[in-house]
């Protein structure tokens, strides 16, 4: 009974057109070229790598499209119990016509030649976005990105902080800033006219948030320009700051975002608990990992200070959603937000889908977003997505609660596509 529910839901939900309200993107070479585009995104290059892949067999200097798929053809089979290899059937069935179970050594130059016709395509990109009916990609784009040569009403620009707020230290980072802004940033007063000015420049240009990827021991906090005055000039004169300076700075640096965020009524996208280069030896993108010791306590003072600022909350791991659930079920402006990295398989999926549905009000979780860095990636991504929904759609509101499939069906469009609208606007 419960099957047969969840798979009548499924078909439903499968029929939504999305909003994907968070991706990496490149609204200029949106689509994959070469399978290698497919098969190079890092969750199959960190795996392949992790299964014994030498790191010089993916990243060698001058390495081919094919060879680099050539390289990791081998290490599929040991890929065949997850869910990023079931996300690459899909797409190789859904796009490729692949009609076999499994890539092989006998099988992929085939698909490699057939993904390689239909990518070469003129209008590849479109046939991709009406396959996964999707109506708008949300971006990840620098703050110096001129967000030019796009439609930003498809391709929604979202502003991404982190060099601003981690690595205005860096000479170059200032040089961007100034050069964006076409503004003298020579003191304090000027770097929060410039950060202002960036705001204003995205949401011109049809900008839905400003976002930022955050360490686990990162504490936002007001600071007064005064108390910075003496550091940026110092760091604008060629020296260098302590560490508990520098510390003192993103937090000055962030409060502005935070500040400019309620002045032009963005959300702030926080991703919260990465921990960068762990691994060392690992592949391109493939060294960062979570850190337990992240508690959204730290984030008191900023919910606390902004009540009128939306905060879409990603948490890295299992453990942590818990905290986010019961944040989002406090505080009116936290909203639970997506299934983020390593959280993003089908097991920590449910249970946290599940807590998220039973916990807090149906308006504070936004469902899903890819992450994808290529188009073909939303299709498998979001039916994985959209089929464990379905699930605990049926067990849990229509077998369990007694709910009509028309009222789950509606609760399920809600957290796929209602709230995307409702809090980052259409």
């Amino acid at each position: 009974m419960s099957i047969e529910l969840g798979e009548r839901l499924f078909q439903e939900l499968e029929q939504l057109p999305l909003i994907d309200p968070h991706t990496h993107i490149n609204p200029h070479s949106a689509a994959s070229e070469t399978l290698a585009d497919i098969l190079g995104y890092h969750y199959y290059t960190e795996l392949a790598h992790s299964a014994g892949l030498p790191q010089s067999a993916i990243e060698a200097d001058g390495i081919s499209p094919k060879e680099k798929v050539a390289a990791l053809v081998p290490q599929l089979a040991l890929l065949e119990n997850t869910a990023q290899y079931q996300w690459l059937l899909v797409m190789c069935k859904e796009f490729f016509d692949f009609q076999e179970d499994r890539i092989t050594a006998d099988n992929w130059e085939s698909l490699y030649d057939a993904a390689g016709a239909k990518m070469a395509v003129g209008d590849w990109e479109q046939q991709v976005l009406k396959q996964s009916k999707l109506d708008q990609v949300y971006l990840t784009n620098d703050f110096d990105d001129p967000l030019t040569g796009f439609d930003t009403s498809f391709y929604v620009p979202c502003l991404r902080t982190d060099d601003l707020v981690f690595h205005l230290t860096k000479p170059d980072v200032r040089d961007r800033l100034a050069k964006a802004t076409n503004r003298d940033i020579g003191t304090v007063e000027e770097l929060q006219a410039a950060i202002t000015d960036l705001f204003t420049h995205f949401t011109k240009n049809n900008a839905r948030a400003c976002a930022i990827s955050l360490p686990p021991d990162f504490s936002p906090a007001p600071v007064t320009s005064n108390s910075v005055t003496s550091l940026w000039t110092r760091l604008n004169s060629g020296k260098s700051l302590a560490a508990d300076e520098i510390v003192t700075l993103s937090q000055f640096v962030f409060w502005q975002l935070a500040e400019n965020c309620d002045e032009f009524k963005l959300p702030f996208d926080l991703m919260i608990g990465v921990n960068r280069k762990v691994y060392e030896a690992g592949v391109f993108q493939g060294q960062d990992l979570y850190d337990k010791r992240t508690s959204l306590i730290q984030y008191k003072q900023l919910f606390n200070g902004f009540p009128n600022v939306t905060f879409p909350v990603s948490v890295l791991t299992h453990t942590s959603n818990q905290e986010l659930v019961s944040y989002a079920w406090i505080f009116p402006n936290v909203i639970a937000n997506g299934h983020w990295w390593y959280s993003n398989t089908p097991a920590y999926i449910e249970h946290d889908c599940r807590s998220r549905l039973t916990a807090i009000p149906q308006s504070k979780y936004v469902g899903y977003y890819s992450d994808m860095y290529k188009l073909e990636f939303a299709l498998p991504k979001f039916r994985m997505y959209r089929r464990i929904l379905a699930k605990v759609l049926a067990e849990d509101f229509v077998i369990a609660n007694g709910w009509s499939e028309q009222r789950a069906l509606e609760l399920g469009k809600r957290i796929l596509r209602g709230n995307v609208e409702a809090i980052f606007g259409k």
